[in-house]
Parts: structure tokens; C-alpha cells; sequence
């Protein structure tokens, strides 16, 4: 099965994408460049010392001769500190840098995510996007704190290490460099190994976080079927993966750093033994052998060095390969353009067009067939039909959520795939089942951040549904606090709110998805005489389960198994005695009063 997330490992070498990451850094070409003088310069001061302790053993030591001792001593204490000072600039540079990049590269996931279509987040859990966003984009930070730099300073060392030791003594060298090979042989196992635990690591936390979205999100749902020990089960499973995917990364550190140890040991005998020889046959001085060992030790410790620096890079590979896997995930809706629209005020309405239109979801059959119908300007229609009938389905057609499969739709004569979203769009006010509220205020959950809506539309709107009652009730009424999901407030208040929300934009075209199936009956009243007065000079679709709520509108439309089997009136439609006529006898037996709209038609 393909990734949804893009393409996979394999199709991209780490190269590609090491180098893709760092074309972050290109807006900051000084930070990048002076970490980088710092490195490079912190690099040169650490192979003083070495070289210093060797001019102390063989000019002072070994010589007796205590004149220019303390000048060297300073020297040496100069250099240190030099180096500890350009260390701690190094570090403050690339850290502000890195939270810069980690900055930049979060805004562009998230604008990204708001880019794709809905058929994306159907195919994607929430949990692992939000694990691309966040714990993907952490691992990146070592990259550019520690990563990168940290290897060219260490490969910097190396260079230089090299070429002191072979100035010293290359038979000596050669004796100290004998054991590369070995030393190559495992840290390329430990890379190939530790590589695969990474991307393990990364793939287990992805599934953890979307458990965790999953059932803390639908916790009520848990606690009231008595889901907990199941869901722990499961999420045992899960951590058990996660935990074991870490150990097995432990045990190639564990077995990696003892190996380069033992390997940097059997060097540094050799160099004792082959140097003692040497110093003994006065080919080589004590304070050339002292200096060799010291160089030797530094020469070892930056090759585990960078295994450890490479094991980060391939965690932020790993890492990477996942972000731009979702950020190569192209949207399958095409737009055309981009034209911003302001908020829709005042005009006569909107026709809608659907021509031949089919369409399927993935992976099952065709939902809407061959369906063809015409919305006139300031026409109300009811879309009715039984559950799956692909009433919300139209909806979504229209919004351009998801494209028609067959066919085509059009909005003021204009193929809706030719208009820019922002335009096509701005056209409609939606009013779902499923009310979605942000945290913030009622306000700006209303007004939705668009500034041409003013506080008096926003209040106008609030008591136009019906809404005003509880919300002056609240502290602060429009400017009260929403929780997460609107959590504090029930069922019917939210979708009061939804209400609201729609009437404050006071858009061309007004789309009802079962919006009063939450509400009840009472509630329903005052909405509905109040959407009368709305939907006046308004192109209106509004999708019902319960016929009563559409009965009065121009024309109803009726869908059984996606095709448009019935149209009409109310009346017309009881008349001709067919699949509307049976679902209307069938709600009149079921509620006592199926006419909730004063002065609407009867309910016979």
C-alpha cells in the first residue's frame, strides 16, 4: 500500500535530503556562517595543547631549563580559554539559529496541512500528523545545534590531527592508524543498525500519539461502553513496541562505544610500545611521543565522535523523510488561483448547477449517480433521502471538499473547478450537525478572525437565532471563553452558535446540513422563523433527515441509493405518492406534531 504521506525511503538518498534540510539555513547565511568561524577557529585552538605539552616535556622538562616555562604555561591557559570562550558563542549562535529554522519549518508544516484537501485527513489520523509537526520537527533541532557543525569541527580535527601525527613520525602514525579499518567495520554496523531503530522509533511514537488522540478525544465514548481495559490493551501493545524499538537502538550504543574503546586501546599500545622503542633509539623525542599520545586520543575520541553526530543526523533524516513526505503530498483538489475575497454582503443570489454528476469515495462504489439538478437564484431547496443516500455528499461536491468523479457542477454558469477555492467558497455559509467551536471567545468563533465582521453584526446575529438568552447570561456574553470543542456548552447551544456564525458572514448561499437535528423542538421553532427571514433573497440547500424542517421550501429534492429519483413541492411530492409520500407517512407516525413551522402546510 502506497504511503499517504508521500513517497518513501529509498526514493530519495540521505543525501538529497541532508541537503534539502539544509536549505533552511538560507535565510540566515550570517548565523550559519559565523557558527561556522567559530567551529572552524575552536577546531585550530584545540590542537595547541598537545603540541604545547610537548615543547613543555622536551624544551623545559626534560632540558632542566625553567626560563620561558610560565609564558608557555599562559599560552597554554590562554588557548583553553579562547577555545571555551568561541564554544560558548558557538553554541548561542546555533541554538538562536536552530530555534529559527525549527520556527520556520513548523509554520510551513501547518500552512501545508491547511493546503490539503479532506481526502487527506480522512486517509491520515490526526495523532501522526500531529506527531510530523511536533516531536519530527524537535528531532531536527539537534541537527542544526549539534549536527552539522558538530561533524565539520570534529572532521576539521581530524584533518588536522592526521597531518600533526604524520609530522611527527609517520611509522608511528601508521602503527596509530592500523586499527581504522576495524574501527570503520564497526561504525558502519552501528550505522546500518541504528539507522533502522530511528526510523522504528519514529514510526512507533507516530502510532502512540494517534492512539492517543483517537481515545482521549473519545473518552465518553470509552468510559460509557467500558473500553478502558481493552484501549490499555491495545496501547500496551503499542508502548511495548515503542519500548522494545528504543531498546534494541540501546543495545548498539551499548555495544559500539566499548568496541571503539577497545579498539582506541589496542592503538594506544601499540604507540607505547613502537614510541618506547623509538624514544629509546633516539629516533623520537619524550615530549614527540607524550604529544603523539595525546594527539592520538584526540584523534579517537572525534571519530566516535561523529558515529554519535552521524546516529543524530540519521535521526533527523528519518525525521525528514517523514516531513517532506507530507509536505510532497500535492492536494488532489487543483486550484486555479488564489484570489482573496472579502466577506459576501447583500447580494441577489447564487444558481447552482449540478450536470451528470457521479461520484465515489475511495474505495467504494459510486455514492451520487448521474445526478443533474438546478438551484435558481434565491431558490430554497430541500435535499431529503434515506441515510447514504449522498445527501452531505452534494455539499461536499459543492465546497469542492472533495471533486466530482463524473460530470461537472457550476455556480453562476462557472465550472467550480475553474474558480479559485478562496472565491468559490466566500460564496457559502455552512451550517453542519457536527458543530465545530475553537478555543477563544464566542466573538472570534463567530467572526472567525475576518475583521469586516463588526461587534454589532456579531450581537445582531446572536439574537437573530435565538442565541442572546444564554449568551448574556455568560460572563462577558460575545467576549465569554469557549473551551476546547466547546465542551462548556451543550448540544443545542452550540449549534445556535453555528447559527450565528453563518448570519454574521451573510453569504450568498446558504448550506444546512441536518443543521437542526440537534436542536429541539422549541429551539427548532425560533431558528426556523428566523432562517425565513434570512434565506429571503438567498439561494438556500438545506439537507434535512426530518421532512418537517423542509416542507416549506420552494422545491424538494429526493435521493434514494445517490440517484435524484423525486422533485418538487411538498404537496407535489405527497401527491405523486412515492418515496417521499412513504417517508413522510412514516415520521407522521413517529412524532406527534411533524410541522414545527408556524403557518407552514399541514401535516396530512
Amino acid at each position: 500500500m502506497p504511503n499517504a504521506l508521500g513517497p518513501g525511503r529509498g526514493e530519495r538518498s540521505d543525501w538529497q535530503l541532508l541537503w534539502r534540510l539544509l536549505s533552511y539555513l538560507r535565510p540566515y547565511p550570517w548565523q550559519a556562517a559565523g557558527g561556522l568561524a567559530a567551529v572552524t577557529a575552536n577546531a585550530v585552538l584545540q590542537l595547541a595543547p598537545p603540541y604545547l605539552t610537548k615543547v613543555i616535556v622536551d624544551e623545559h622538562v626534560a632540558a632542566g631549563r625553567l626560563e620561558g616555562l610560565g609564558d608557555i604555561a599562559l599560552l597554554y591557559l590562554i588557548t583553553l580559554t579562547a577555545a571555551a570562550l568561541l564554544e560558548a558563542a558557538q553554541t548561542s549562535i546555533l541554538q538562536l539559529t536552530a530555534q529559527r529554522v525549527m520556527f520556520d519549518f513548523r509554520v510551513q508544516v501547518y500552512r501545508h496541512l491547511h493546503r490539503l484537501d479532506i481526502a487527506f485527513f480522512d486517509r491520515n489520523p490526526v495523532g501522526r500528523l500531529m506527531t510530523r509537526v511536533t516531536s519530527d520537527v524537535d528531532v531536527l533541532n539537534d541537527l542544526f545545534t549539534s549536527g552539522v557543525h558538530a561533524i565539520f569541527f570534529d572532521l576539521f580535527t581530524l584533518a588536522g590531527i592526521v597531518f600533526i601525527l604524520v609530522s611527527l613520525d609517520w611509522r608511528l602514525a601508521l602503527a596509530a592508524f592500523a586499527v581504522v579499518p576495524l574501527m570503520g567495520l564497526i561504525t558502519r554496523w552501528f550505522r546500518r543498525n541504528i539507522r533502522e531503530s530511528f526510523r522504528d522509533v519514529r514510526a512507533w511514537v507516530a502510532r502512540l500519539n494517534a492512539s492517543l488522540q483517537e481515545n482521549i478525544g473519545g473518552i465518553a465514548t470509552v468510559q460509557l461502553f467500558r473500553r478502558e481495559a481493552i484501549n490499555q490493551r491495545r496501547f500496551r501493545a503499542l508502548d511495548a513496541g515503542h519500548r522494545d524499538a528504543n531498546l534494541r537502538g540501546m543495545f548498539y550504543y551499548a555495544v559500539f562505544y566499548p568496541a571503539i574503546e577497545i579498539v582506541a586501546t589496542i592503538s594506544t599500545a601499540a604507540i607505547l610500545w613502537y614510541g618506547g622503542v623509538l624514544v629509546m633509539a633516539e629516533d623520537l623525542t619524550l615530549g614527540g611521543l607524550v604529544a603523539f599520545l595525546l594527539y592520538s586520543q584526540r584523534f579517537f575520541r572525534p571519530v566516535a565522535d561523529i558515529s554519535e553526530k552521524l546516529n543524530g543526523v540519521q535521526a533527523a533524516i528519518a525525521a525528514a523523510e517523514r516531513i517532506f513526505g507530507l509536505l510532497d503530498t500535492q492536494a488532489e483538489i487543483r486550484q486555479v488561483g488564489a484570489r482573496a475575497t472579502g466577506v459576501e454582503r447583500g447580494r441577489a443570489g447564487t444558481s447552482i448547477v449540478f450536470e451528470h454528476v457521479s461520484f465515489a469515495y475511495d474505495g467504494s462504489g459510486d455514492v451520487l449517480k448521474d445526478v443533474s439538478f438546478e438551484v435558481r437564484p434565491g431558490e430554497r431547496v430541500g435535499i431529503v433521502g434515506a441515510t447514504g443516500s449522498g445527501k452531505s455528499t452534494v455539499i461536499n461536491l459543492l465546497l469542492r471538499f472533495y471533486d466530482v468523479g463524473r460530470g461537472r457542477i457550476l455556480v453562476d454558469g462557472r465550472d467550480i473547478r475553474g474558480m479559485p477555492l478562496p472565491e468559490l467558497r466566500s460564496r457559502f455559509a455552512l451550517v453542519q450537525q457536527d458543530v465545530q467551536l475553537f478555543s477563544g471567545t464566542i466573538a472570534s468563533n463567530l467572526t472567525m478572525g475576518s475583521g469586516a465582521i463588526s461587534p454589532e453584526s456579531v450581537e445582531r446575529a446572536v439574537a437573530a437565532v435565538g442565541a442572546g438568552r444564554f449568551v448574556s447570561a455568560l460572563p462577558g456574553g460575545t467576549g465569554a471563553a469557549v473551551a476546547e470543542r466547546g465542551a462548556t456548552f451543550s448540544t443545542g447551544q452550540k449549534q445556535l452558535l453555528s447559527f450565528a456564525r453563518a448570519l454574521a458572514f451573510n453569504r450568498e448561499v446558504l448550506l444546512l446540513d441536518e443543521a437542526t437535528s440537534s436542536v429541539e423542538g422549541e429551539t427548532e421553532l425560533a431558528i426556523l422563523v428566523a432562517l425565513r427571514a434570512v434565506m429571503a433573497g438567498r439561494t438556500t440547500i438545506a439537507i434535512a433527515h426530518r421532512l418537517a424542517t423542509v416542507q416549506d421550501m420552494d422545491r424538494i429534492l429526493v435521493l434514494h441509493k445517490g440517484e435524484l429519483r423525486e422533485a418538487g413541492t411538498h404537496d407535489e411530492l405527497l401527491a405523486h405518492d412515492g418515496i417521499y409520500a412513504k417517508l413522510w407517512a412514516l415520521q407522521c407516525h413517529s412524532t406527534a406534531n411533524p410541522n414545527p413551522i408556524p403557518g407552514g402546510r399541514p401535516g396530512s
